[in-house]
């Protein structure tokens, strides 16, 4: 019986063989150690000569105060000093937490329950589609548009003067523009997010929901123990592309609030229209440290909520 354990004579030279050149590194491992370098050198240079080279000059630049023409002044960390004293500063950060944070609780709470109401459509795919039409349409439309159908004398006052109101809201007021940038902000979300929850969705093998349902499941307890859970990677990769794109909002807030020689007003900005004031102002000398520095505390904030995204996401994979 321990003769059957043995090697067979035949396997002796094969696995000798193969022990020669895994020593010379001729083996599977060995050949794919010496082409990661040629595969990933290219993109290991794009991404430093793109990213990580412009980064390092805007935390250089933050250092110092430059009107991006005249010497550069040392300053330190003074230029974060007065950023935080900045009460503009303080209100677009604020304004930027907003978007982030309820944008993208409303966007994807929105997201959830059409995932449930598209998954048992027999139209879905049609639906899908009409839902992502507003990815496709530039920022500039709507903020034309929305100037258009909320003016005063615009189509939606009027309708509401038909109605019987007679003092309707001035929804491009101060006090009404962030919300209406918001509102748009997730109508035009909520396609894109629930196009890519849908696909992952599609991959969900039926007999799980099958199986589910043999149980007495309902359409939400479907969607919590089955749709949820196995889709929930392709969900925390939209949490944060949302974490990221909500910082970059620019024509959106510029079009609703802005005109052609005016900047929106400072209670509507963001952390991304702070940037483009300080560097590009109207009617006093750049502040290009002072930008910069804003954009550095942005990207500072973008990674600490995408790492607390990541680390308060992370499960078990599921294997289905």
């Amino acid at each position: 019986m321990p003769a059957l354990l043995r090697d067979s004579p035949r396997t002796d030279p094969v696995r000798a063989a193969a022990r020669a050149s895994a020593r010379r590194g001729a083996g599977p491992q060995a050949r794919q150690r010496r082409m990661f370098w040629p595969f990933a050198a290219p993109a290991l240079l794009a991404y430093g000569v793109l990213f990580l080279a412009p980064v390092g000059y805007a935390i250089w630049t933050s250092l110092y105060k430059w009107d991006g023409m005249g010497p550069m002044q040392w300053r330190g960390l003074r230029n974060y000093q007065l950023l935080f004293q900045d009460p503009f500063f303080r209100t677009a950060l604020v304004n930027t937490l907003k978007l982030m944070v309820i944008g993208g609780a409303v966007t994807f709470a929105i997201s959830f329950a059409l995932t449930l109401v598209l998954r048992e459509m027999r139209a879905r795919l049609f639906a899908r589609s009409v839902l992502f039409f507003p990815c496709l349409v530039n920022g500039m439309v709507f903020g034309i548009a929305a100037g258009f159908l909320f003016s005063p004398t615009g189509p939606v006052n009027q309708a509401l003067h038909l109605l019987g109101v007679t003092t309707p809201p001035k929804w491009l007021s101060t006090d009404n523009l962030l919300p209406m940038i918001l509102s748009t902000l997730i109508w035009t979300a909520t396609g894109y997010y629930t196009s890519i929850i849908m696909a992952a969705v599609d991959q969900i093998p039926q007999y799980l929901y099958e199986a589910a349902e043999l149980d007495g499941a309902n359409a939400f307890q479907r969607f919590r123990h089955v749709t949820l859970p196995c889709a929930w990677d392709v969900i925390s990769v939209c949490a944060v592309l949302w974490t990221v794109s909500s910082v970059k909002i620019f024509e959106l807030i510029l079009l609703f609030g802005g005109t052609s020689s005016t900047y929106p007003p400072a209670d509507s900005w963001n952390t991304a229209l702070y940037v483009y004031t300080e560097a590009f102002p109207q009617a006093t000398t750049p502040r290009l440290g002072m930008a910069t520095a804003a954009a550095i505390v942005s990207l500072l904030m973008v990674t600490v909520v995408t790492l607390v995204l990541r680390r308060l996401m992370r499960r078990e994979p599921l294997e289905y």
